[in-house]
């Protein structure tokens, strides 16, 4: 999926909350993959997405994760989220979307500073019980990279189309809030009415 693509409609099925329409009829939907449950580099990623989600939701942007974890395994370490989590243990979304999976998810060496942080902050709010460690075999693999799309819904003049996407180089290589409300804010917005 490239800028441009569109999304047929569906509803995804949260590990916890109502189901999600995508593409959403009123809000843009930022799409992201992440890796596992429990991974200490998504866990850095999501928490400055948790800190900035009013400002999030005001840009008329509903945010919805997707994991290659089993549900049962993701509901274990994201019940404190105030936004929408899927799991695709499968990998049906990660295919459709042409989300990969690499070594140099871990290897490029932009990725090392904002691993070794993840590592210790995550160790950290372990041990004061906030965060839980990730379970030791992943049936998904370690070595996925994130991917963001923007999504149009049809409320907002769109036809469930990708206004905006980023695959990942590293594991660390996403859209960061900034750059969000960035694209949030050049995304196109239905005529007003004469």
């Amino acid at each position: 999926m490239e800028p441009g693509s569109v999304i047929s409609a569906r509803t995804l099925t949260p590990v916890t909350g109502p189901a999600v329409a995508v593409p959403d009829s009123s809000r843009l939907i930022h799409l992201q993959f992440r890796r596992f449950a429990g991974c200490p580099v998504c866990n850095l990623h999501l928490r400055s997405i948790v800190r900035r989600h009013q400002e999030i939701e005001a840009a008329g942007i509903r945010e919805v994760a997707v994991f290659h974890s089993p549900a049962e395994e993701l509901r274990k370490h994201t019940d404190d989220l105030p936004f929408a989590v899927i799991a695709d243990p499968r990998k049906r979304l990660y295919r459709e979307f042409g989300v990969e999976q690499a070594r140099r998810a871990l290897l490029s060496p932009r990725a090392w500073g904002p691993i070794v942080w993840a590592l210790v902050t995550g160790v950290w709010a372990v041990l004061r019980g906030r965060e839980k460690l990730p379970a030791p075999s992943q049936p998904g693999g370690r070595l996925g990279l994130p991917a963001d799309f923007l999504i149009l819904g049809a409320g907002i003049g769109g036809d469930g189309r990708v206004v905006a996407a980023k695959h990942g180089e590293h594991a660390y290589d996403q859209w960061s809030v900034d750059e969000l409300l960035e694209l949030a804010a050049r995304a196109p917005r239905p005529d007003p009415a004469p």
